[in-house]
């Protein structure tokens, strides 16, 4: 067989799942470790771990770490895992199997994301337990700031904040690296729901402002999700007219961003003067919406 066919023909047979021809592939290869055992494929340099990590293939993950005795830990050119690739695609029989040999639960890929981390960004709750329960750390944040709670405010299942908050009571208590918090990130993502949990059950100040001096309430009605600033305004007694670092208030947010029904709220609603001037420009909501 050519150097090159192996190469085509492994991985995809890896994530079509077809174990007996991967088998049978693999006896015709001569050199073994050097074009299985430690192979990576393609530009993301994936090994056939990943592969099948990533496609929920359970049968051919415990053929090639148990058979070929591949090492689990290998990683790609992100440094993922295939602990990361398992967790990311919420396979659980993936993820506890790898566990279950040893697989570090805690491994980083680029820009220091976790496994833990990677199954936040689905609504998997039964993953994400299974690695907290083997000992994933909730604090530990990624090159960002971001820690797994952030990115679970984001994709906003309250069970899975709920569940974080009873294993980890102080993971709430983050800021990014441009101190925006995980209210920010909830409300800036319309997620009603989360937003409620977190004013139940944290104690984030009202109008925490990040390092641009934009509130949770500026991110809600900057991009339209009224339900929750209105939630805002009546549970965390946000302000309305908080000027951000160059002195616009949401009015001129939402001005940008073409909210008409923000508009509608602040000035009809709230009694915001349509022509207040952002402090350090000067200039009204008109100009803004003009940009």
């Amino acid at each position: 067989m050519a150097d090159s066919e192996p190469r085509k023909l492994l991985p995809k047979l890896v994530q079509d799942g077809e174990l007996a021809l991967l088998k049978e592939e693999i006896k015709s290869i001569g050199d073994l470790s050097g074009e299985v055992r430690r192979k990576h494929f393609g530009r993301s340099g994936d090994t056939l771990l990943h592969y099948a990590a990533r496609r929920g293939h359970l049968s051919i993950l415990q053929y090639l770490a148990e058979s070929l005795e591949m090492d689990i830990e290998l990683f790609n050119n992100d440094y993922k895992r295939p602990l990361h690739e398992a967790a990311s695609m919420g396979h659980r029989n993936c993820v506890l199997y790898l566990l279950e040999r040893g697989a570090a639960v805690d491994c980083l890929k680029k820009a220091d994301w976790t496994p833990l981390m990677m199954a936040c960004t689905r609504r998997n709750l039964d993953v994400i337990r299974d690695l907290v329960q083997n000992g994933a750390n909730p604090l530990l944040r990624n090159k960002d700031g971001w820690n797994c709670f952030h990115i679970a405010c984001r994709e906003g299942d309250p069970q899975v904040i709920r569940y974080l908050l009873n294993v980890s009571p102080d993971v709430w208590d983050t800021e990014s690296k441009i101190k925006r918090t995980p209210l920010h990130t909830a409300a800036l993502h319309g997620c009603l729901e989360v937003v409620t949990v977190l004013l139940e059950r944290c104690l984030y100040k009202p109008d925490s402002a990040d390092q641009c001096g934009v509130t949770p309430f500026v991110d809600a009605v900057q991009n339209g999700h009224l339900d929750i600033a209105r939630l805002l305004l009546e549970k965390h007694r946000a302000c309305y007219t908080a000027r951000d670092m160059v002195g616009a208030q949401p009015l001129h947010r939402a001005a940008v961003t073409a909210q008409d029904n923000a508009l509608r709220f602040l000035v009809s609603d709230l009694g915001v003067d349509v022509n207040e001037r952002a402090t350090s420009l000067k200039i009204t909501a008109i100009h803004y919406a003009a940009k």
